[in-house]
């Protein structure tokens, strides 16, 4: 039987990119990244003259992810797409994980949804999941719960703050309750 799969989206819960500019959360590093995603918003820029992006990450979240993988399938479920292996993976030390396909350009959800979220649900097709994203609300959980044929916990994480204990003891609780 396949281990459930562990959702992670980037920009929220691995980089609390809406905390205040000034304050850098307690336990993260900065880092300056330039990945093509981040260039290809910059139209009529050469790629050169393209501000790297600040991103936050916190080098606990690797190992606490890590703890998880015995029970969990990781997942990358960011728009950071293959770039998330590249620049995110090696900070967290974590390994290169699958990454969710998105399909291009992104569109929007059906019924008010998040637009990722009926793209999951495909990919999941059945296997218990978590996700953890900070753009989650009833409707996304609601359509999950009417379309997928599996347990599944849509965990919303505050972006200001990123994972937090609570979030890594919700996702153990979940597995624990398989």
């Amino acid at each position: 039987m396949h281990r459930p799969l562990l959702y992670l989206d980037v920009d929220g819960p691995l980089n609390p990119y809406a905390a205040k500019p000034e304050h850098r959360p307690d336990g993260y590093t900065t880092h300056r990244m330039k990945p093509a995603g981040w260039v290809a918003q910059h139209p009529g820029v050469p790629a050169e003259r393209v501000r790297p992006l600040r991103v936050w990450l916190n080098p606990g979240h690797g190992p606490a992810l890590l703890g998880l993988a015995d029970r969990y399938e990781l997942v990358w479920a960011t728009t950071w797409r293959q770039e998330a292996n590249t620049y995110i993976a090696p900070v967290l030390g974590l390994p290169a994980l699958p990454v969710v396909d998105w399909p291009t350009p992104i569109g929007n959800g059906p019924d008010g949804t998040f637009w990722k979220t009926h793209h999951l649900v495909a990919h999941a097709a059945g296997r218990p999941f978590v996700w953890l994203d900070d753009e989650l609300d009833d409707r996304d959980r609601e359509f999950v719960a009417a379309r997928h044929d599996g347990p599944a916990l849509l965990h919303r994480v505050d972006p200001r703050l990123g994972l937090r204990a609570p979030d890594f003891e919700a996702v153990a609780e979940f597995a624990r309750a398989l």
